[in-house]
């Protein structure tokens, strides 16, 4: 059986990767670009160096600064009046997952009608304006695959976009720009590569291509994100870090996320969780309630993080990794939604609709254990108990 692998067309990585953005352009045969940033990324000086870049290399440019966390289709509007403002002939995202994603929506619907949830999952984008990424967070992966996740501005429903018209045409790496990453980012962001990696390797999708780098994603983040959550100016962690991360965006661009990134979607659609958080608050027991339906590839997961030796039979090596991961949450302080701010009782009041949009989206079915609405309304009832 054959399998589709999706890659940007180039993958710069390492220390200074940024910096070759005005020849990547050049190498592209791209001239206009507009970049799609944050604030935060314009008052800490980033944007700054990369506008810099741009005008020593005499690139006409403009810059669209004003992206939300989680993005929105109010922000991809705004994001696309910028756009119509110039004569563009591409996207810079700089920034997290939240800039990538913009970049990719306002790339995606530059040539489109209708509002953005006419456009996603089952729909697939298979065309827009090229995207060149400079992922500042060692997280979300956005950089390497062709999805997107934006939240309806009037249902309040985050929804997954994909297809190859989002995937970015060039990323540049560059784990420097990682190194003032506040603790909670770093732990949030770690969590999610984490999953990203977890999930591709235990997906229905997953393939041989997927599941060396899904493992050496694992191996690398688990033996690496305390060093980078407890010395941020560890360069050797860092570095580690925004690699893997970059690899586990590939592996599930490629065989895909499940249960846990299902699930995740609704609370921070309707709660405004950080998306690396939610899934880091469900990583444990999801994990555990799925592990007895695909107990080999769970060991062997448990193995690469280091949690299992060689020598512990599976059924020992899957409590080994649902208690390491627990571990993990404690050891990185992650909230409880209780913990976290989130009223009980508007909790429970959207379960059975968080349960019905965790299903619309897809992921679970690529569960190894795929839920019914019941069964994922019980799991947010052990998360919310902790």
């Amino acid at each position: 059986m054959s399998v589709n692998i999706n890659l940007p067309r180039i993958l710069r990585v390492g220390a200074g990767a940024s910096d070759h953005l005005a020849s990547t352009l050049k190498h592209l045969g791209l001239s206009r670009p507009l970049l799609v940033t944050d604030p935060f990324m314009r008052e800490c000086g980033y944007a700054d160096r990369v506008v810099s870049g741009l005008d020593a290399a005499g690139i006409a440019h403009g810059v669209f600064a004003e992206c939300v966390p989680d993005p929105t289709t109010d922000s991809v509007g705004q994001g696309l009046a910028a756009l119509a403002a110039g004569s563009y002939d591409c996207l810079v995202a700089l920034g997290g997952g939240s800039s990538i994603d913009t970049a990719k929506a306002v790339a995606a619907m530059a040539d489109r009608d209708g509002p953005m949830r006419d456009y996603k999952v089952p729909h697939l984008i298979d065309t827009g304006l090229p995207v060149i990424a400079i992922p500042t967070t060692a997280g979300t992966g956005s950089e390497a695959t062709h999805a997107a996740v934006i939240t309806d501005s009037e249902t309040s429903e985050k929804m997954l976009c994909s297809g190859l018209g989002l995937m970015p045409i060039a990323a540049l790496v560059d784990f420097e720009l990682t190194l003032t990453m506040p603790y909670r980012l770093t732990a949030d962001t770690g969590i999610d590569s984490l999953c990203h990696a977890l999930e591709a390797y235990v997906s229905r999708k997953a393939n041989p291509f997927t599941d060396g780098v899904a493992l050496t994603a694992m191996s690398t983040i688990y033996r690496n994100i305390h060093t980078a959550c407890a010395e941020p100016d560890n360069r050797a962690a860092r570095e580690a870090m925004m690699l893997a991360a970059t690899q586990g965006g590939i592996a599930f661009s490629n065989a895909s996320v499940t249960l846990i990134h299902g699930m995740s979607r609704p609370i921070g659609g309707l709660f405004h969780v950080p998306h690396g958080l939610s899934n880091a608050m469900l990583l444990p027991e999801v994990t555990a309630w799925s592990v007895g339906s695909a107990p080999g590839r769970y060991a062997a997961a448990a193995r690469a993080m280091g949690l299992a030796g060689n020598g512990d039979s599976d059924s020992v090596a899957l409590v080994k990794l649902t208690d390491g991961l627990r571990q993990l949450n404690a050891d990185l302080s992650v909230p409880t939604p209780g913990e976290f701010g989130i009223d009980e009782a508007v909790w429970a009041d959207s379960l059975q609709l968080m349960a019905e949009q965790a299903l619309a989206s897809g992921s679970p079915g690529n569960n190894p254990r795929i839920p019914e609405a019941g069964e994922i309304v019980e799991l947010y009832q052990r998360v919310w108990a902790g």
